[in-house]
């Protein structure tokens, strides 16, 4: 099928180099080419099974409307706009399209909300937490939509909301902990992405299988269902 990639940043370019291995047909655009959604007209988008969003906070939300406007359906990688969440969810209702979308796309962070998820309980009985992340200079958003996601499991089963810690350094690709800490011992538990190759993956198979759906979905509910 035919993939929109919008954004050439490190990430939306190796989306595209896995896109293409894997048998799609691959179109990209930057920002250059798409300021404000422009782009993105009904016409640009008539044979594009799925866009796939990889750009800014601050382009992500004209993106979804414009894709929503074209009735096309978008995975979306982009993070820091997730206050908007029920505005954008009521314009793909509208459109009868469907959206996908992740703080993370590894299944390994996946997995590791889970392990999260149990590690709550932690909360109960004493301890306190700490959410640490890292990634390279470059990344624009802080918190990372990562460890938000992280600190709202624990927040949701263990009561409290952690605090984020976040650094901005060098080339590292990802590395999210959680410290959970009592007067008697400490649980260190940790994500660290060895390459973007993870997150890359797991946008295309989510692409896939967004193709023909309608709805509003989150990456953490429908990984499993992947192939």
């Amino acid at each position: 099928m035919i993939l929109l990639i919008l954004g050439r940043g490190k990430t939306g370019s190796l989306v595209a180099e896995v896109a293409r291995q894997r048998g799609h047909e691959v179109r990209v655009l930057g920002s250059a080419e798409n300021h404000g959604a422009a782009g993105l007209t009904t016409d640009a988008l008539r044979d594009v099974a799925v866009v796939i969003d990889f750009t800014t906070p601050e382009a992500v939300l004209d993106n979804i409307a414009a894709c929503a406007h074209a009735r096309k359906n978008i995975v979306v990688g982009t993070t820091g706009w997730y206050e908007k969440l029920p505005n954008i969810r009521e314009i793909v209702a509208q459109s009868g399209t469907g959206l996908l979308f992740a703080s993370n796309f590894s299944v390994g962070v996946n997995i590791f909300f889970e392990i999260a998820r149990a590690a709550a309980a932690a909360l109960h009985h004493g301890y306190n937490g700490e959410i640490m992340e890292r990634h390279h200079a470059q990344k624009k958003d802080a918190p990372s939509g990562t460890a938000a996601v992280i600190q709202k499991i624990l927040r949701e089963i263990g009561g409290q909301a952690p605090e984020i810690v976040s650094l901005r350094e060098g080339e590292t690709v990802g590395l999210h902990e959680i410290v959970l800490d009592s007067p008697n011992d400490t649980i260190r538990l940790a994500h660290d992405a060895k390459s973007r190759r993870g997150f890359a993956e797991g946008a295309v198979r989510a692409a896939e299988w967004l193709a023909g759906r309608s709805g509003f979905f989150e990456f953490r509910d429908i990984w499993r269902e992947l192939r």
